[in-house]
């Protein structure tokens, strides 16, 4: 059963004429004749098949699979800690990461890193490309997002933007009604709420700046 409708298949195929380069996205699910207690994963499966139909949009988009339980060598090599999990990436691994199913108004946040990676353009200003010099450390953004959030995607795809441009930030989207646990941890009660390092959070859709401002203050 597809689980997007030709409509939407064709404004997506019509968007993915602007990719140049190629993308691939690595997907870790769960093996439906694996049982791991604890491990259960409900979206792994339309999360698979998801991919696999925007994979099938374009010939720049290839997909590849890996089982969370048995491909622990490419769990560790992608640092994939929850599934379903998808990484978006080019000639190199940006860091861009997405856990649990990009839906709703999560679709455009796998659609953009999709066509940012490909472009080669993270579409961020000169002074945001300045601050990502200055990092010192390693930065882990992580953005909780829920699928009926329409502000959500914003603060997600600009994490990702980040990642794309500095090789010392990571940026993880989570959905946060799939990972109720960590949403728990991180005390979100309301979306999209950022999380950098450990320490830093803050909720909202910020401007740019201020998004860059709150990231950067893990550097102190």
């Amino acid at each position: 059963m597809s689980l997007l409708d030709e409509k939407i298949k064709n404004q997506v195929r019509e968007m993915f004429k602007d990719l140049k380069s190629n993308v691939k996205l690595v997907v870790f699910t769960q093996d439906s004749l694996i049982y791991s207690p604890g491990l259960e994963c409900e979206t792994c499966k339309d999360n698979r098949i998801l991919m696999e139909e925007v994979a099938g949009l374009s010939d720049k988009i290839s997909l590849e699979v890996f089982d969370f339980v048995k491909d622990k060598n490419m769990v560790e090599e992608y640092g994939i800690d929850k599934i379903p999990a998808t990484v978006v990436k080019g000639e190199r691994d940006s860091g861009i990461r997405i856990y649990g199913m990009p839906a709703g108004y999560e679709f455009p946040t796998l659609l953009s890193a999709i066509k940012m990676v490909s472009t080669a353009n993270a579409e961020i200003s000169e002074d945001t490309r300045n601050r990502l010099k200055e990092i010192t450390k390693p930065i882990h953004i992580q953005v909780f997002v829920t699928l009926t959030c329409p502000y959500c995607a914003s603060a997600a795809s600009l994490a990702h933007r980040l990642a794309y441009e500095s090789d010392m930030v990571r940026a993880d989207v989570i959905n946060a009604q799939e990972f109720p646990q960590l949403a728990q941890r991180y005390n979100v009660f309301a979306v999209p709420k950022t999380v950098v390092n450990e320490a830093t959070q803050f909720e909202g859709a910020l401007p740019e700046q201020k998004f860059v401002e709150k990231t950067m203050e893990s550097q102190k």
